[in-house]
């Protein structure tokens, strides 16, 4: 695979809000609204801290993806952690994520379209999962900047249904590019 493709590794959903979500054999995005099926599907915003800041929010963050490489890191670090654990709807493998720029679109399968919002900010729930998880999801560069690993948002440009296995197309936006930010 080159940087600009990938695989659908796994897809997961949880009509609740609960911190995992379930493996399935497939799922179905929606245009403008996120995952069939999931909590946080919808225009505005779904997640509970976002809805108690403003509710009329626009949801940037219908689709979270992370990538499977991510898991094998935490496993050298004496963590375990499979596909939808963390709360991912799509697990990848073979496109660097966190390095992708804003608006950043990601052609899923068939007919899937996904663009990019930002980064998925790591929570304390992550230590309810696993007691050190969320500093291990959490890094500095050279510069000192904070690095947030816990995976990318993205809001749903054409539904269509995305299995595991399905191939996965990036395309970077015009110049210049915008980095990631936490959405």
């Amino acid at each position: 695979m080159s940087p600009s493709t990938g695989e659908v590794v796994a897809v997961s959903l949880s009509d609740t809000h609960t911190f995992s979500k379930q493996n399935t054999d497939a799922i179905h995005l929606v245009k403008g609204l996120g995952v069939q099926g999931d909590a946080h599907l919808g225009e505005t915003v779904k997640h509970r801290s976002r809805v108690a800041q403003d509710p009329t929010q626009p949801n940037l963050r219908q689709v979270h993806l992370i990538h499977a490489e991510l898991f094998e890191e935490l496993q050298d670090s004496g963590f375990q952690v499979s596909p939808g654990q963390i709360g991912e709807n799509i697990t990848t493998r073979g496109i660097s994520l966190l390095t992708l720029p804003t608006g950043a679109i990601l052609r899923i399968g068939e007919s899937a379209i996904v663009e990019i919002t930002g980064l998925r900010n790591p929570c304390p729930q992550l230590n309810g999962f696993q007691k050190g998880l969320m500093d291990a999801l959490l890094d500095h560069d050279a510069e000192g900047n904070l690095i947030r690993k816990a995976g990318v948002m993205g809001i749903v440009l054409a539904g269509g249904e995305v299995r595991p296995g399905d191939p996965i197309q990036v395309e970077h936006p015009a110049l210049p590019h915008r980095p990631l930010e936490r959405v």
